[in-house]
This record gives structure tokens, C-alpha cells and sequence, in this order.
């Protein structure tokens, strides 16, 4: 049994992996399920559809390896975080749709509270910040906005779980009701520094505890799928959020190395060890991981719309037929023209944190194109992370000298040398850019045995291609300048009456 099964959760698909013991792919499948978006800044999807979208993609990806299930050592889960699901015990279904990490429901409450000067509290044990992007604010909305819920959720009736914890639930029948580590410190209501939930903060978002799930480790056997899932019983071995198993599968496992994952968002981390960096940057401080009962620690900056704004190209405006398109169409333009898109359709992330700003498009012509704004959105994934890079740089113990890059969009080229030379710094992109979905089967395997230890998955990461920077530094900073000044309208714009 030298296989891993890696599920891999996401925001717009499912998928699943089937890994050798040298981290090489045997069988793959992946769906895309349905985004309900019932009124502005909200995002909901279908929890039984992500079940059976994850489900159904772990038995294709087994049988493209043609394998079954007494071949597989181990089940590795990762997926999409914060998003809220609140579901029945006794039946094991969902109360209400899932409220997806980018909705926005809950603004206000997270005003309200920040205008009470709680903030600082929630900051100092969870080192995130007061924002609708974590579940507390869905969950307790959940609890508010459903019939009867509050009340079955305090006689014990009702749990809450990330998708790692409904995933979990649903292969074993029920039988596991637990989060890692990982996930569980994006909720608001994990202590980073016990790693426990924490009594003052359920008080204050008016969480139930008997809803919550169990916190184990990242990496360990922690049971065993329901025989009729598959077949045969898998154990399952690893939980992680898919930032934090990205950062583990592009073997950023010592202080000061960082990764960037481009998917539907964009996420930065940052190892730090066994330090937890308070951010005087308004970045986030998170569990990495946490292996045998010790807990490595991570700086992230998050941007909420990453290869989401080329999905809106093609959805949203029909300017490209199919995500991959992009790349050739900006590429027929030098540049954008003077076009400078700021897509906060969901609000800015890290390092602005401004829910209320929205999507704008700065400086178009008569002479603007489609290729134009094509090439503008590239550039703005690039210039987000930029943002965050420079926030980490202030934070961070060590200099970065390298980003490792994974994800979809980090296939695109032009979309990688733009943010080489907006960072000043090289970008290097691995062999294997599936790193979410392969952290997840290294956290798996290690926790099964079939991998000896982390220096033995370290040795595994290939570089395929490295980015050098090619713009001059006062070319670079012109651009970051504009981009400043730009992003200041569009707050200054959200903060209207």
C-alpha cells in the first residue's frame, strides 16, 4: 500500500489525487460544482453537492490509477477554508446552504464589534482580524437566521464544522467529528497559543460549544473511512487547509521560507516556526501545521481575488472563452494601455482589509481593448501580492530572497515574470504545481509511515522554471505607486454613504 488519496476541496471544484510514494501522480479527476450568489456580497454553496463532487471525483481518481481501495495507505484531506456548514447529527444534512469564505454577510457585526474596541482581544489569541472572511461571524449567523437552531445547537442536536470536518463526518458515517489545527485557527475561535478553543471567544461570538469539533493534529492516522465509501476501510491520516497544506507541499518547512498558491484567491505564507509573529503589517498570524502535538506557526496575507477575476473575464463579461486564453490575449498587447483594474468585487484582503470597497476600472480609452483589460487583470493578481509581500518584508524575522509559486494560474507565465518583477524578488516555480492537493498527501503519508520524516519530502521538491526580475527598481516603484493611489479611490469610493 504505497499510495496516497489526496481530496482536494476547493472554492469552484472538486478533486482528488492519487500519489505514489515519490510524490508522482497515478490518477486524477476533478468536478466543478454550482456557486449561488442569493444577494450582493453574499457566496453560498451546496454542502451535499460538495459531498457528492468529492466523493464521486475519489472513486474516479482510483479508478483512472487503477487502483482500489486496499491500495491506498491513507486519505489526506484538504480544502477550502473558513467556509461554514452547520448540519443535522442525527440525519447528516445541512441546515441551510454553506456560507462561503468570500461572503460578506456579516460586515456590519464585524464593525459593530471593531467600533466596541474588541479587536485588540480577538487579535491577541487568534492573530486574525475582525472580519466576515472567518466562520465565527457565519456560524453564529447561522445559529440567528435558521429555525430553531440556536436552540438545537445548545440541547447538542446540531454541529459546525469546516469543510475538512464535513468531508470527515460524511466518509465515516459520522463517527469523526474533528478539525485540525490548520483550520481550526481560521475560525475566530481557536487560541493560537493553547491550541484549544477558547472560552472567552465562543462567549463573544455566542458560539455553542457543543457544536464544535475535536482538534487533532495535521498529520496522523485519525480513523478509517466507512467500508461502503469505497469498499473497504481507507485510513484517513491528514487534515490541513489548503494554504497551509500548499506551504507543507512546497516544502517551506523551516523559518523564512514562503510560498504563494494562485486559485481562486491568493494566499502568501510565510514559515515562522515555533514563533508566532504579532503582524504590525494587518497581516495574519495562523497555525501551519501541527504534527505530534507541536505547532508550527505562519504570517499570511490573503487576496480574495486572484484567478476568480479571469473566471469574471469569462463569465462575468465574455472577453475569454476559457480561463487558459488569457495568457495569449494579454500577450498581444505590450502592456495595459493604461488601464489599471482594482478587483475588489468581495471587498480588499490583506494588507487593507476593507469589505465595503468594490471592483474598479481606472484609465480607460477609446483605444482600450479587451486585450488591454485582459492584461490589467493580470497585473492586478500581480500587484495584490505585491501589496502582500511588502507587508511581510516589514514583519518578517528574515529577508525573503525567493517566492515559490503553485496553483492554476501559476502555470501563466507572463502572469509569473509580472510578479517577479512588481515583487523584486525571484519566483520559482516547482516540477509539481499540484503542491495543495500533494501537501496534503506528505502530511498523509507521514502520518501513516510512508514517508520517514520531513527531510525526506523536502528532497522530493524539483524546481521547474525560475522568474528573475526584470524592471528596474524606480520603474517598479512608479507602478506600486499608482497602484496605491488607485486603491485609495476605491476605498475612499466604498467609504460613501
Amino acid at each position: 500500500m504505497s499510495f496516497i488519496l489526496a481530496l482536494d476541496q476547493g472554492t469552484t471544484s472538486s478533486r482528488a489525487l492519487v500519489f505514489d510514494a515519490n510524490g508522482t501522480i497515478h490518477g486524477q479527476a476533478q468536478r466543478e460544482f454550482a456557486q449561488h450568489f442569493p444577494q450582493p456580497g453574499w457566496v453560498e454553496h451546496d454542502a451535499m453537492e460538495i459531498w457528492q463532487t468529492q466523493l464521486t471525483t475519489a472513486r474516479e481518481a482510483l479508478h483512472n490509477a487503477q487502483l482500489n481501495a486496499t491500495d491506498i495507505a491513507a486519505i489526506g484531506i484538504t480544502n477550502q477554508r473558513e467556509t461554514t456548514v452547520l448540519w443535522d447529527r442525527s440525519t447528516g444534512l445541512p441546515l441551510a446552504p454553506a456560507i462561503v469564505w468570500q461572503d460578506r454577510r456579516t460586515a456590519a457585526v464585524c464593525d459593530t464589534l471593531r467600533a466596541e474596541g474588541l479587536e485588540p482581544l480577538v487579535q491577541a489569541k487568534t492573530g486574525l482580524r475582525l472580519d466576515p472572511y472567518f466562520s465565527a461571524t457565519k456560524l453564529a449567523w447561522l445559529l440567528d437566521h435558521t429555525p430553531g437552531a440556536r436552540e438545537r445547537a445548545e440541547r447538542g442536536e446540531l454541529a459546525f464544522g469546516t469543510i475538512d470536518s464535513w468531508l470527515t463526518w460524511r466518509l465515516t458515517d459520522g463517527r469523526l467529528h474533528v478539525t485540525d489545527a490548520s483550520n481550526a485557527s481560521r475560525t475566530l475561535l481557536c487560541n493560537l497559543h493553547t491550541g484549544d478553543w477558547d472560552n472567552e471567544l465562543l462567549a463573544l461570538f455566542r458560539i455553542p460549544p457543543s457544536v464544535l469539533p475535536r482538534i487533532v493534529d495535521s498529520s496522523g492516522v485519525l480513523g478509517e473511512t466507512d467500508a461502503d465509501v469505497f469498499g473497504s476501510p481507507i485510513p484517513i491520516a491528514a487534515l490541513a487547509g489548503d494554504q497551509q497544506a500548499a506551504t507543507f507541499g512546497q516544502a517551506c518547512l523551516t523559518p523564512g521560507m514562503a510560498k504563494n498558491t494562485y486559485g481562486t484567491g491568493c494566499f502568501m505564507l510565510m514559515n515562522t516556526g515555533s514563533q508566532i509573529v504579532a503582524s504590525q503589517q494587518r497581516l495574519l498570524s495562523t497555525i501551519a501545521w501541527q504534527i505530534g502535538g507541536s505547532r508550527q506557526y505562519a504570517l499570511e496575507g490573503s487576496v480574495f481575488m486572484g484567478g476568480a477575476i479571469v473566471q469574471w473575464l469569462r463569465d462575468g463579461l465574455g472577453l475569454i472563452g476559457s480561463a487558459a486564453e488569457i495568457e495569449h490575449l494579454a500577450r498581444s498587447v505590450p502592456d495595459s494601455g493604461g488601464v489599471m483594474l482594482i478587483p475588489a468585487f468581495t471587498g480588499l484582503g490583506a494588507p487593507w482589509w476593507e469589505a465595503d470597497a468594490r471592483g474598479t476600472l481606472f484609465g480607460m480609452t477609446r483605444g482600450t481593448n479587451r486585450a488591454h483589460i485582459a492584461h490589467a487583470a493580470l497585473d492586478a493578481i500581480a500587484l495584490q501580492c505585491a501589496d502582500v509581500l511588502g507587508a511581510m518584508q516589514q514583519d518578517a524575522p528574515v529577508p525573503l530572497t525567493e517566492l515559490r509559486v503553485d496553483g492554476g494560474a501559476a502555470r501563466n507565465n507572463l502572469l509569473m515574470q509580472r510578479q517577479a518583477d512588481l515583487l523584486g524578488v525571484p519566483v520559482v516555480r516547482p516540477r509539481q504545481t499540484e503542491t495543495t492537493a500533494l501537501g496534503a498527501a506528505y502530511l498523509a503519508g507521514l502520518g501513516c509511515g510512508l514517508w520517514a520524516n520531513q527531510d525526506v519530502i523536502a528532497s522530493h521538491w524539483k524546481e521547474d522554471q525560475r522568474f528573475e526580475p526584470q524592471l528596474d527598481s524606480s520603474t517598479r516603484a512608479a507602478i506600486l505607486d499608482r497602484w496605491q493611489a488607485a486603491v485609495q479611490h476605491v476605498i475612499a469610493w466604498g467609504q460613501q454613504p
